[in-house]
This record gives C-alpha cells, structure tokens and sequence, in this order.
C-alpha cells in the first residue's frame, strides 16, 4: 500500500504463540482488577492461564520474523488485498466516506493509494484524482481499477506535484508505517490550496502497552517477514498538524462493532494451523477467546481525522 523503511527497529523480532496468549490474559486481569470484570471473571482467566501453560507445546515454540520492506510487502498482499474478510474496511469507510461526500469535487490526491480503494469513491464522485504510492503491485491494480485517475510512484512525504495545486488530500491505513509524522503533513501543507481538506485514517494496532505492531506478510516469493509499524497518539497528529496551519474539523475513532472473536463452540480449540511460521493472532485468539474479547472491548481500532489548512 506503501512503501516505508524502518531504521528504528531491529532486523528482525521474536514472536511466542504462547507469550502472545499470556498477554491478553496478563491484559484482561489488569482490567479485572480496575474493576471491569468480576470475580469469576478473574478466576476464569487465571485457570485458562494454567491450562495455556500445559499446552505449550501443542501451541509450538517461538520464531525469528525478519523484517520486510513495506514495498515487498504489499507487492505480495496486492493479489488479495480486495478480497472479502478485511473488516477494518467496512468500519473505515462508514466514516471516512461521509467526510468525503460533505467536499465539493476538486483536484484530489490519494497518497498511499494501494489498489484504489479511495481513489475509485473519490472518481466517482467527480474528483479529478491523482494516485500515489510505493508498491507497483498495488499501482498495476489501481490503474485497472480506476482508468480515469491519474497514478505514479512516489513517497507520501514527496509528491510530484506543484505547491497549492489540490483541494483535497486523502491518506488510508498507511501512516502507521511511518515513525514520524510531521514530513507527512508538512507536504499535504505545501501541495493542498488554503481551504483545502487533508482526510487521515490510520489504524490503532493490536498490541496494547506497546507503540509497535508489525505486520506479518508475504512477498511474492511467498517469503514471510515483517513491516515495521507504529501506533501514533493523538497528540502525535496534532503536534504535525497544527505548525503547518492544519485545524482539526473532526476527529474520530471508531470501535469494533462486535467481539474480537466468537466463543469456541468447542473446549479444545485446534493447534496452530502453520507450525513453523510466524503466529497467526486471529487463529490464536480461539484459545483464549474471553480474554481476546476483554482486552480489544472498547480498544479504538482506527484514528480518522478531518484537518483543514487554513486561509492564507
């Protein structure tokens, strides 16, 4: 979708199916114990801690992941980005697509655009759209997808576009990737015209008490890896918006409308479905299923901002 490198992050990250598990439940006694839950919910979590523990090895050992670039990355994923199964979509569009419709047509960018998702609602809705982004995967769909929008390679922090030339500014599930924020909006600063409207979403990660979630994907030598990614505070957006004469017009952060994971219909769930490779946290959240559902109730899973640069 982009294309980010990490120079902050190691080359590659030790991940534990089982130290995964013992996380949520370490998560779900915390909100147990600031009064969320009850007792029984917390005699629950500490027995299931004990019964993860005992199958251990069913579950496997842990693994090195390397690191992989966000280009190679989303080269792998293009094929089956599209595809149903990604709920994030259908949670940001019912947010993200009213921002949008309330915006006159204009001259649009799409900065990270991957396979057109946005810029496609964007054309439709009469926008004269350009987009952009780092994987040629994602582009060769885009370009298919959209014929009338116009679609090169380039960085979101360096556009090859002409300052004040746009009116709109979108950017999707893609700044997570990078550490820092300020180059991001200090760009849309000097390419959107004064009134112009700068639309973020960006996704809130999955494991919390850390600022680092990566992603676990292919290439498209079905090579496994990891792309570096951040979870940024709200303070982080405003402290690059506001310098470059962005003012906030919403801000929103939408929750999952339903539990992370359905109950087990059955006491045993199934051991790890690839041993050997990476873990697969939505396999595992089976073993673990009430503290799966206590720890992400009410977590925001997307950030969704609506800035406008001021008049000049």
């Amino acid at each position: 979708m982009v294309g980010f490198m990490a120079t902050e992050q190691g080359a590659s990250i030790y991940q534990h199916p089982l130290a995964y598990l013992i996380g949520l439940e370490g998560v779900a006694l915390m909100k147990a114990f600031a009064g969320e839950f009850d007792e029984e919910f917390t005699a629950a979590r500490l027995a299931e801690v004990r019964s993860l523990l005992d199958a251990a090895k069913v579950l496997g050992g842990g693994i090195e992941v390397p690191r992989m670039s966000s280009v190679d990355g989303y080269d792998g994923w293009a094929a089956s980005y599209d595809e149903p199964g990604n709920g994030i979509f259908e949670i940001e569009e019912s947010v993200v697509h009213p921002i949008l419709d309330s915006l006159p047509p204009g001259v649009a960018v799409d900065a990270a655009c991957g396979t057109g998702r946005h810029t496609s609602y964007l054309a439709n809705r009469g926008h004269q759209v350009h987009g952009f982004d780092t994987s040629p995967q994602m582009l060769a769909i885009a370009r298919a997808k959209v014929p009338s929008a116009r679609f090169a390679a380039a960085d979101v922090r360096s556009l090859p576009l002409p300052g004040t030339s746009v009116d709109l500014f979108t950017c999707a599930l893609a700044l997570a990737h990078l550490q820092h924020l300020e180059p991001v909006f200090e760009e849309a600063a000097r390419v959107l015209r004064p009134g112009g409207h700068l639309v973020i979403s960006d996704a809130r990660g999955h494991f919390i008490g850390s600022t680092l979630y990566p992603l676990i994907k292919r290439d498209r030598d079905d090579r496994y890896g990891y792309i570096p990614t951040w979870r940024h505070q709200t303070s982080d957006y405003l402290r690059a918006a506001l310098p470059n004469g962005f003012i906030v017009r919403g801000c929103h952060e939408p929750r999952r409308p339903r539990p992370t994971v359905d109950l087990p219909s059955r006491p045993d769930p199934a051991p790890p479905e690839h041993p050997g490779q990476p873990p697969d946290i939505w396999e595992l959240h089976a073993w673990a299923a009430e503290a799966a559902n206590a720890v992400y109730r009410d977590d925001p899973c997307l950030v969704v901002w609506d800035f406008e640069l001021t008049q000049a």
